[in-house]
């Protein structure tokens, strides 16, 4: 039986003429705040000045659009119309343009389709990216791994599919992007230690546990996690993994990689950092890479225990509500990793390569070069303490330009300052690869090491 009020709701109804004054001073409020409105995530303010930083990323957009490539990626690209010599881009193995790949890929065209036409879990699931999952396993030396889609979403979805509100995270300062944005989703508490500093992770461990005494209750449900990078985007520097596996152990803690970038570049197989350092791949809990970077298709995945993988099938994000990977390009990433391991010497010359480079970096004069010797990323800092972080991007931009101009592509490494949580200073990131031979690093070195000595005398306060 419907019941009945008691009392009468008095309502005032508005005339014309008040409905008529309430729509003239309604003013529509914007669906994002402006930039110099929004706080950092963190509970840092963005860095610098807005108007500055408004205008360093304008400049970016311009450089974007200024520089036009012709053709596909490879060895060689025609950029503004001038030939160069690729040190830019990811493809560390030379898999863009495989002719065996290709032929899988068209094979696989065919056979499938473009599309897959849902999320894994919504009939979205094709027998290549079971295989392709299946092989990433068997590869790593892990029970199962998961693929995604799209390579930034692999670890921002991961991340957030374990670490929940309540939850800390010591992350360090050096991640790169995607990272950041996981540890956003995840609404978890972070702690930032020091880029590699093992003693600056520690004390804050061991702050926490000091907290966690005074507290148990609330200890006893909240779940610590430890979450760096096998080799760093924005460094090109090696985590210290033996040293965040003892404190893992002595702590208590879970240890999370991103192995978008040391994936198929570092260890003698390719293995990433746990090969490097000889350490067993089960004293990870969780291990992420790219698709995108050496493999040349496109997505990400993860791999550890079928316990620890498993739980993504229904809580990573970019998982269940993403459409899967094209089926064709699922087929590439798995005759690359055939040709990694049938053809050894690729990975054996890239890291050759990468040694070559930065023993030739260390001995310029006014830059320096903090990168692993065997990274296939490395990095230009100039050394001169005196110029401002706009001035430095300038005179990097500068010498980028005149080693493009004579047929060498560089990249200066660009970030989203207002979004980021730690200002990376600028540099020029040299991406080294397989298929460069020596002498040609040798002539890019040369070339570098005069450009640079020219725009510093040309500089106004030299």
């Amino acid at each position: 039986m419907r019941e009945v009020s008691s009392y009468k709701i008095e309502r005032e109804e508005l005339t014309e003429e008040e409905q008529e004054q309430l729509v003239r001073e309604w003013k529509p409020e914007p669906l994002v705040p402006s930039l110099e409105e929004q706080q950092n995530r963190f509970g840092a303010r963005p860095y610098g000045d807005t108007g500055q930083e408004q205008q360093q990323q304008g400049s970016i957009w311009s450089d974007v659009n200024s520089n036009i490539i012709k053709g596909a990626v490879g060895k060689h690209m025609d950029v503004n119309d001038v030939t160069c010599l690729d040190l830019a881009t990811f493809d560390f193995l030379g898999m863009i343009g495989c002719k065996r790949i290709e032929e899988a890929s068209v094979c696989a065209l065919k056979k499938y389709g473009v599309g897959s036409c849902g999320p894994r879990g919504f009939y979205g699931s094709v027998d290549a990216h079971i295989d392709l999952e299946r092989q990433l396993a068997h590869f790593m030396r892990v029970e199962e791994a998961i693929i995604y889609s799209y390579g930034f979403a692999t670890v921002a979805s991961a991340i957030a599919a374990y670490a929940k509100k309540g939850d800390i995270l010591y992350v360090d300062e050096a991640v790169n992007f995607s990272i950041q944005q996981g540890i956003r989703a995840s609404r978890s508490k972070v702690k930032w230690f020091k880029h590699n500093d093992m003693g600056d992770l520690e004390r804050l461990v061991k702050e926490q546990v000091s907290e966690d005494k005074r507290d148990p209750k609330k200890a006893k449900v909240t779940r610590s996690f430890v979450i760096v990078e096998g080799l760093y985007l924005n460094k090109g520097t090696l985590c210290p993994l033996p040293n965040l596996i003892d404190l893992k152990y002595a702590y208590k803690v879970r240890l999370f990689i991103d192995e978008t970038y040391s994936f198929a570049t570092i260890g003698p197989t390719g293995r990433g950092v746990t090969e490097h350092f000889g350490c067993d791949v089960t004293d990870v809990d969780w291990i992420c890479g790219s698709l995108e970077n050496s493999i040349g298709a496109v997505g990400g995945f993860c791999c550890g225990s079928s316990y620890v993988i498993d739980h993504q099938r229904l809580s990573g994000s970019g998982y269940c509500f993403s459409a899967s990977a094209p089926p064709l390009l699922s087929v590439a990433a798995s005759e690359a990793l055939h040709i990694i391991q049938e053809e050894p010497d690729r990975l054996e010359k890239l890291q050759a390569n990468a040694k070559l480079l930065n023993s030739a970096l260390q001995n310029i004069n006014n830059i320096s070069c903090p990168s692993e010797a065997s990274s296939p990323i490395q990095h230009v800092i100039l050394q001169d303490p005196s110029l401002s972080y706009n001035d430095c991007s300038e005179f990097l931009f500068s010498l980028r330009d005149k080693l493009m101009q004579q047929g060498y592509l560089t990249a200066v490494s660009a970030h989203l300052n207002q979004f980021e949580v730690f200002r990376q200073r600028p540099s020029i990131r040299l991406s080294v690869k397989s298929h460069c031979e020596p002498d040609e690093i040798d002539c890019f070195v040369r070339l570098l090491h005069s450009s640079l000595n020219h725009l510093l005398q040309s500089a106004p306060n030299s």
